[in-house]
C-alpha cells in the first residue's frame, strides 16, 4: 500500500513537473493570453456592473448620488420605452435593417468564396481577393464620404451620369430620402465587409479533402454538381457557426455589424423615419438628454434579446444540421 502511495505521489510530482516545464516553455504565449483576458476583464466584464443603472434613478446632472447609491425605480424605464410613441417605428427600423443584412450580407461571402475557389488563374485570384477585403479597413466615416461623392443629388457622380445618359430626368435623393436608406445601408455594408468574411469561407474550402473533388469528377459530376455535393457540405460547419454568430448579433448589424455607424452617419432629419434605430435612439437620449438610466434600459433590452437569439439559433442549428457553436 505504501509503495502504491509513493508511486502515485511520484507520478503526480512528475506530471506537475512536466506541466510547469511546458508552462515555462510557453511563457510568451501565456503572457499574450493573459493580456487578452485582462483586456476583456477591464473593458468587457467590469462595465457590466453598470447594468444596474437601468433599474436606478441615476442622473449625472443633479448627481450627488452615484450609480449604486441612487434610488431604485424597478422597471420604470423599460415601461417608458415600450410606451414611447416611436417605439414601434424604432423597433421596426432595427429589425428590418438587421434582417435585410442577414438575407443579403450572409450569403454574399459564401457565394464569393465559392466563385474565387473556382478561379484557376492564381495571380488574378489573389488580386481580386485583396481588392475585395481592403474596404474592411476603411472607416465608416470615409465610406459615408465616398457615398456622398457618388450619390449626392448635387455633386454625386452617379446622379450626374444617369441624368446625362437619360436614365432619369432629375437627380435622385439617395442620401436624404427615407425610401432609399435601407437599400443604401445594406448595399454599402455588403461592399465593405463581404471580402473580409470571404477569407473565413475560403479557409474552410481549403480544408476540404481534394480527393473528394477527384472522386466526384471521375463519377462524372460537373462543376456545379461538385460545388453542391462537395464544397457546400464541406463548409457546412463553418456556415452554421457564422450563422449563429450573425443571428446573435443581428440587432447590431449581424455579419457586417454596422447598424449604429450607418444609422448615425447616414441618418438625418429627412430620412429619420427609416434611419432611427434602437442604438441611435439610446445614444441620443443618453448623451444629448443626459438620461443615462433610460438609455441603459433600452440597451439592456437589446442585449437580452441578442442572448436569447444566440441560444435559440444554436439549438435550431443543432437539431437541424447536427452542427452547433456549443
Amino acid at each position: 500500500m505504501n509503495l502504491n502511495t509513493e508511486a502515485s505521489l511520484q507520478l503526480k510530482a512528475n506530471r506537475q513537473h512536466q506541466l510547469w516545464k511546458r508552462f515555462k516553455k510557453q511563457t510568451v504565449l501565456h503572457l499574450f493570453v493573459g493580456l487578452g483576458m485582462l483586456f476583456l476583464l477591464i473593458f468587457a466584464y467590469t462595465p457590466m456592473f453598470g447594468i444596474v443603472m437601468a433599474f436606478k434613478d441615476y442622473t449625472i446632472v443633479t448627481g450627488i448620488k452615484g450609480i449604486f447609491t441612487s434610488d431604485w425605480v424597478g422597471l420604470q424605464y423599460f415601461n417608458e420605452f415600450v410606451d414611447d410613441y416611436r417605439f414601434g417605428e424604432i423597433v421596426r427600423n432595427t429589425l428590418v435593417l438587421s434582417f435585410l443584412k442577414v438575407i443579403f450580407a450572409f450569403p454574399a461571402p459564401i457565394l464569393f468564396a465559392i466563385l474565387l475557389n473556382e478561379v484557376r488563374h492564381l495571380a488574378f485570384k489573389r488580386f481580386v481577393q485583396t481588392v475585395s477585403y481592403l474596404p474592411h479597413f476603411i472607416s465608416w466615416v470615409v465610406v459615408v464620404g465616398i457615398a456622398f461623392s457618388f450619390l449626392s443629388a448635387d455633386i454625386g457622380i452617379l446622379n450626374k451620369l444617369m441624368v446625362k445618359i437619360g436614365l432619369i430626368d432629375k437627380p435622385l435623393d439617395f442620401l436624404t430620402s427615407a425610401n432609399y436608406f435601407w437599400g443604401l445601408a445594406v448595399g454599402s455594408a455588403v461592399w465593405k465587409e463581404m471580402g473580409w468574411w470571404t477569407i473565413i469561407f475560403l479557409a474552410a474550402i481549403a480544408g476540404i479533402n481534394p480527393a473528394l473533388y477527384e472522386a466526384a469528377q471521375i463519377d462524372g459530376a460537373g462543376r456545379l454538381s461538385r460545388i453542391w455535393h462537395v464544397t457546400l457540405p464541406g463548409i457546412k460547419g463553418t456556415i452554421v457557426v457564422v450563422l449563429i454568430l450573425t443571428i446573435g448579433s443581428i440587432l447590431g448589424g449581424g455579419l457586417v455589424g454596422s447598424n449604429f455607424e450607418q444609422a448615425y452617419l447616414l441618418g438625418n432629419d429627412v430620412n429619420n423615419s427609416t434611419s432611427e434605430i434602437v442604438q441611435t435612439y439610446a445614444f441620443k437620449v443618453g448623451l444629448a438628454d443626459g438620461r443615462f438610466s433610460y438609455a441603459a434600459a433600452i440597451d439592456l433590452i437589446q442585449s437580452v434579446i441578442s442572448v436569447l437569439l444566440i441560444f435559440s439559433s444554436n439549438y435550431i442549428a443543432k437539431r437541424a444540421s447536427g452542427s452547433s457553436l456549443f
